[in-house]
């Protein structure tokens, strides 16, 4: 009977079994419309949940701002372009695996934190990625002087010492970070000669130059359309050569190539005292640069990129060139005079580092300063700064390069005039120089030496900078009072920063204290240049308020704000 129940519970089990497997294959193994329907409406409501319609809600923003806003059940959801412009946050859509996803951030600048001490025969700060020549407010590269023309302050041009310096400094890092250059000497009167085209009642010929005491090429087109030299493809376009005509209407051109429309585009260097001009016609222009007299020697690095879009912008054409599709078709040389040293290159960082240098060593004054000799003002309340004010930030980088200057050439000349550049830093700036007090306690060296005072900060810690690469780079014997202008401004800063911390950035410059007058918010990139600065400055002094005010003001970039009460 045992035997008999087991077998029948046996049967039953595989029947059920044989049941399910049926049942199985006739609703799940072919979609049938029961199961089908039952994915859909699976699919339906997931779709629905995901897809719920949003209701239209009208939005007062503090009875100021009246926008159209939605909601779903209890949510309200604002659009991201009206939180954008009222809160100066920011946001995008991007692909993150494939995928769409909205990325939303408060700040759009970057922190560079050092991983090493600071070296001030090393790169100077982050200047590496800086690129100075291509900004909208300088107006082109000098052909006469080899430093940027800046239109920041006024539209006709002129020569803004803080950007030279800074010009000279990116360079200088550059130099450090990038790899090494190509280059190639393409004519230098001597060992290396190119193979010109001269054509008939035009005359080259190498001859010994006393000045530059060694053999220089000396051309003469005479009549001719002038003489060329076709170079071959490639994508180098820094360009160092000597040049000097004797006559008054010479010029070199380089004709630079566009691969994509077929162009060419001519930059010129001729004798004019226009610092550039660009010729239009219907279907292209050139751009000249003027080079004075031209009768005396002429040294010239060009990054012929960057005079072909600042003609370009001027042309007024909109479209932009990319570099990497431009290249050399030819050079081009008319009228009698001399070249040197002409030499291609994929970069010359150092060459246009010098340039600056020597700039600043033809053009500081008696008194140890750079003057600036445009107009500035500053804010309402505020006495204008004539033409001929000095900047400290300009003081302060004008002296971290010409130290490096020194350093690298063993040249005394930088070492003097980045010595004599502290001189400012002693006089008030009601005297003509920089200095300022804070309640009359604190000393301050001011980037716009105004009355009252500003203390901007970031052009405050430039010169504390430029003051200890003096201090660090100079005979000990010869480092005068950088040592204790120096420690005067440390102690000074330390004092005084916690007043430019709102609880959620920072403050361009204390106005807010001196005018009374409302605080004057610091951008995030300058917000950023704050903290930079003040990471540099631990790398070198382990007063641990440096660190502590850093890092509160690196996670203002990221929303947090101080507590309230």
């Amino acid at each position: 009977m045992a035997r008999l129940n087991l077998k029948l519970l046996l049967f039953l089990l595989i029947a059920v079994v044989s049941c399910t497997l049926v049942t199985y294959i006739f609703t799940c193994g072919h979609p049938t419309t029961s199961h089908t329907s039952f994915i859909h409406r699976l699919k339906e409501s997931s779709a629905e949940s995901r897809g719920k319609l949003y209701e239209e809600l009208p939005c007062s923003i503090n009875g100021l701002y009246h926008i159209s806003c939605r909601k779903e059940g209890k949510e309200v959801f604002l659009p991201f372009s009206f939180l954008e412009k009222y809160y100066e946050v920011y946001g995008k859509l991007t692909k993150n695996r494939g995928h769409e996803q909205f990325e939303w951030s408060h700040s759009y600048s970057k922190v560079f934190k050092p991983t090493t001490r600071y070296n001030s025969s090393g790169m100077f700060m982050y200047f590496s990625n800086y690129n100075v020549e291509v900004r909208d407010r300088v107006k082109c590269i000098s052909a006469t002087e080899g430093v940027p023309v800046s239109t920041q302050w006024e539209a006709s041009g002129y020569y803004y010492p803080v950007q030279v310096a800074q010009y000279g400094l990116s360079h200088y890092s550059k130099n450090l970070s990038d790899r090494p250059p190509k280059r190639k000497i393409l004519e230098d009167g001597n060992l290396v000669t190119a193979k010109w085209q001269v054509p008939k009642g035009a005359s080259i010929k190498r001859n010994y130059d006393n000045e530059k005491l060694t053999h220089v090429l000396e051309f003469n087109s005479y009549d001719s359309p002038g003489i060329s030299l076709k170079l071959k493809q490639g994508i180098d376009l820094v360009l160092s050569f000597d040049l000097r005509f004797l006559s008054m209407n010479g010029s070199l051109t380089i004709f630079l190539e566009d691969r994509d429309r077929s162009a060419i585009f001519p930059i010129s260097f001729v004798c004019s005292p226009v610092l550039i001009n660009v010729l239009n016609n219907s279907s292209s222009y050139s751009t000249n640069y003027g080079l004075g007299s031209c009768q005396n020697w002429n040294q010239l690095t060009r990054d012929l990129h960057v005079d072909l879009v600042k003609g370009h912008v001027l042309s007024g054409r909109g479209k932009k060139l990319s570099k990497t599709k431009l290249h050399i078709h030819h050079l081009l040389i008319k009228g009698h005079g001399q070249l040197d040293n002409l030499t291609l290159a994929s970069s010359n960082h150092m060459g246009m580092f010098y340039l600056s240098a020597d700039w600043l060593v033809r053009h500081q004054d008696s008194s140890g300063g750079w003057p600036i000799g445009v107009k500035r003002k500053i804010a309402s309340g505020k006495a204008d700064l004539d033409p001929g004010w000095y900047s400290a930030m300009g003081q302060g980088q004008a002296m971290s390069l010409l130290i490096r200057a020194y350093y690298r050439s063993g040249k005394s000349h930088y070492l003097e005039a980045a010595l004599k550049g502290m001189k400012p830093f002693s006089k008030s700036s009601n005297e003509g120089g920089v200095r300022a007090y804070f309640m009359n306690q604190y000393p301050w060296y001011e980037e716009y030496p105004t009355v009252p005072p500003s203390f901007v900060l970031n052009g405050f810690i430039y010169s504390l900078i430029g003051l200890y690469d003096v201090l660090s780079l100079s005979p000990h014997d010869q480092v005068g009072d950088a040592q204790l202008l120096f420690d005067q401004g440390m102690h000074s800063l330390k004092k005084l920063l916690p007043l430019f911390d709102t609880g959620s950035g920072t403050v361009y410059d204390l106005r807010h204290f001196t005018l009374g007058i409302a605080p004057n918010i610091a951008r995030w990139d300058y917000h950023s240049t704050h903290i930079n600065q003040l990471l540099l400055l631990s790398t070198i002094d382990s007063d641990p308020i440096l660190t502590t005010i850093a890092g509160r003001w690196i996670s203002y970039m990221s929303g947090k704000r101080a507590a309230h009460n």
